[in-house]
């Protein structure tokens, strides 16, 4: 039985750091069943504040940097909610996703009980130069480890994903900064959630990457990911 997405309560959180060129495109093509879209404004210089703001996001402020600070931001903000979401979709404010994919995503959800599903953003899927060549590394080694030690079946740590709310909740999420993906992937297995990819389309992102545009950016993701897939192999 295929549920329609408008049948179930949806919100989106999208973490954005001097994201002032793009995140109105963003908000403008999430599709019209989301229930309330949350943008984060992690500390932002620009106008990513304002732009959100006027394309009628809710819009929060987390003054500590880093992805996972604002992701936490944004779900604190639901917990406290008289009525809390059936799902949880994160998204980038950068444009690098296509929000319309959303309804592809939340499908396995809805339609097969799916408990958590990572938009993998496929090679033939992926626009040229969409991503780095150490994105497309990171991925890899970060995914064949899993699969190494936990018999995972992920292939990517792609960032537009969704998840039930009350499964989120039971993962206890914690890390602050770029390791929030991949915690969320392992907290995934250990707790037996029930996973899937879907394929979904990525293009390059408007801006330069906090992330991959850097030496430093990079490096310090690299050793995040590492980590926590380290720490819970010893566990």
């Amino acid at each position: 039985m295929h549920q329609n997405p408008s049948m179930a309560d949806i919100k989106v959180i999208i973490p954005a750091f001097n994201e002032g060129d793009s995140i109105t495109k963003v908000i403008e093509e999430v599709p019209d069943f989301v229930s309330e879209i949350i943008v984060v404004n992690n500390n932002s210089t620009d106008d990513t504040f304002e732009k959100a703001k006027k394309a009628g996001a809710t819009v929060l402020t987390e003054t500590r940097k880093g992805y996972g600070h604002a992701c936490l931001c944004g779900l604190h903000y639901i917990d406290k909610r008289s009525k809390t979401p059936d799902i949880v979709v994160f998204i980038d404010g950068d444009y690098s996703d296509y929000p319309e994919d959303m309804e592809k995503v939340v499908a396995p959800i809805l339609n097969e009980n799916i408990d958590f599903v990572v938009g993998a953003r496929k090679k033939e899927l992926r626009e040229p130069g969409a991503m780095t060549p150490q994105q497309v590394f990171g991925n890899w080694l970060a995914t064949f480890l899993m699969r190494l030690f936990f018999a995972a079946k992920y292939t990517d740590l792609g960032p537009f994903r969704a998840i039930k709310y009350k499964k989120l909740k039971e993962l206890q999420m914690e890390d602050k900064t770029y390791g929030w993906t991949v915690e969320m992937q392992l907290k995934a297995l250990r707790k037996k959630l029930t996973y899937k990819e879907v394929p979904v389309r990525y293009k390059k992102r408007i801006g330069v990457s906090k992330v991959s545009g850097t030496v430093k950016g990079t490096i310090f993701a690299g050793v995040k990911i590492l980590g926590w897939i380290f720490k819970y192999s010893i566990r």
